[in-house]
């Protein structure tokens, strides 16, 4: 027994209530469990219950052991005055509260089914990819389906705070916020902290100044990136240096980065940090607003011709400085541009409703997402086999959130397909 598990129990009162008493012999009748407290302080809050016919209102602590109480320093609390049971396991000591009352406890040792206990068991001690695989088929379509939209929105909700706390580093700036996430996401998840920091290097209000100028720009990111050799071996890379070299100066810009910090191993060629700063570069040279661009945009098909960026000419043939291609290198594909929208434009417009509490933003992105094509990777083909739906980004995202924040855990009692199966007569 653990204490997820006995709280688990007592929300859903899955034990036997006829002739429930303490175990210091007071009736017990439960009007209201109460709402279990994610935050410090008692595990269930707002409770009301009635003890030989005089109603209680307060709060639950949850133990294994009643003498956890005294481990867990409860009685110097001033939190847990307000307790009025407490619903244990084993009842291995009496707890006296500082007025010298006894705190009445329940042992719900016995009164619970062992099925209950041993369905917990299979789930939790699984070794299949999805702890309740085998049983999955049991489950009908509209839980299956209540719990993807539940766990798309807290996905939604997750990357939306940290959007927001990135905003408030900003002081409140929505542009330099989504040119910093922008930023980010052209990382492609290898490179991402390396983009964050050399966005954060270099101000958007330095790139402002340049006016559109995409050599500039691009001047500003390969050098602020730390990647443009020492001994420059063409005219492009020693007009970079000299350009980067001239603005650094200017504008007092940071250190660079450190060169040997970007990744370029394990990718495809299309995706080198080096093509990634130039198709940014462009996006910057033709967006001066990068906020302002992706959140007014109204159709998915407007988005997709914002990122349908051709670099630059020499980036059509190089994909590393000094060292030509052997074919002409590719633009930003339909792939990384779906990518770029399902990271940055969604979670911006989720942030932006939340700030400004108006929904039709965050519809917008909901529609967005039904738009777009779902994901295929190892995770989405995974439920497929299970017989899932994945036909949009809003199938696949809400999957994935699934699987990372509550399969691999096993937090199978907080998933409603867990909890059915555990419940289940």
């Amino acid at each position: 027994m653990n204490e997820k598990l006995l709280s688990f129990i007592w929300q859903f009162q899955y034990f036997e209530k006829s002739n429930l008493m303490t175990d210091d012999g007071l009736t017990v009748q439960v009007l209201k469990t109460g709402t279990m407290n994610t935050d410090s302080g008692p595990d269930f809050s707002g409770a009301r219950i009635i003890l030989n016919n005089l109603e209680w209102a307060g709060d639950i602590e949850i133990h294994v052991n009643a003498s956890d109480w005294t481990k867990h320093d409860h009685q110097t609390n001033h939190s847990f005055e307000s307790v009025i049971l407490q619903v244990v396991w084993n009842n291995d000591q009496k707890i006296i509260r500082k007025d010298g009352t006894e705190l009445p406890t329940i042992s719900l040792n016995g009164l619970v089914q062992k099925k209950t206990i041993l369905r917990y068991q299979d789930l939790i001690g699984s070794s299949q990819i999805i702890p309740c695989e085998s049983q999955f088929a049991e489950i009908g379509d509209i839980e299956k389906y209540s719990m993807l939209d539940r766990v798309l929105m807290e996905r939604m909700q997750t990357k939306s705070e940290n959007v927001l706390a990135l905003w408030m580093v900003n002081k409140s700036d929505w542009e330099e916020t989504a040119y910093q996430l922008l930023g980010q996401h052209f990382g492609f998840k290898l490179n991402d902290v390396c983009f964050l920091r050399l966005c954060q290097n270099i101000p958007r209000k330095v790139l402002l100044q340049q006016h559109g100028d995409l050599f500039k720009i691009e001047a500003l990111l390969f050098g602020g990136s730390g990647l443009l050799p020492e001994n420059p071996s063409d005219e492009y890379t020693t007009r970079l240096a000299e350009e980067y070299r001239y603005l650094a100066q200017k504008y007092q810009l940071k250190e660079p980065l450190n060169g040997s910090e970007w990744k370029f191993l394990r990718l495809r060629p299309a995706g080198f940090p080096t093509l990634r700063l130039a198709q940014l570069a462009q996006f910057l040279a033709d967006n001066d607003k990068v906020f302002n661009t992706l959140t007014n945009t109204n159709s998915i098909t407007e988005l997709h011709k914002i990122f349908n960026l051709r670099q630059s000419e020499y980036w059509t043939t190089h994909l590393q400085f000094g060292k030509t291609s052997g074919k002409s290198t590719p633009k930003m594909g339909t792939e990384s541009s779906n990518n770029l929208i399902i990271n940055v434009t969604i979670p911006l417009l989720f942030a932006y409703a939340k700030s400004l509490n108006r929904l039709e933003y965050q519809d917008k992105a909901l529609q967005f997402l039904s738009e777009i094509p779902a994901e295929n990777n190892r995770i989405t083909r995974i439920w497929k086999n299970l017989g899932m739906k994945v036909e949009t980004s809003a199938d696949s995202q809400g999957l994935i959130q699934w699987y990372n924040d509550y399969c691999i855990p096993k937090r199978c009692l907080q998933c409603s397909i867990g909890a059915k199966l555990i419940r289940s007569n």
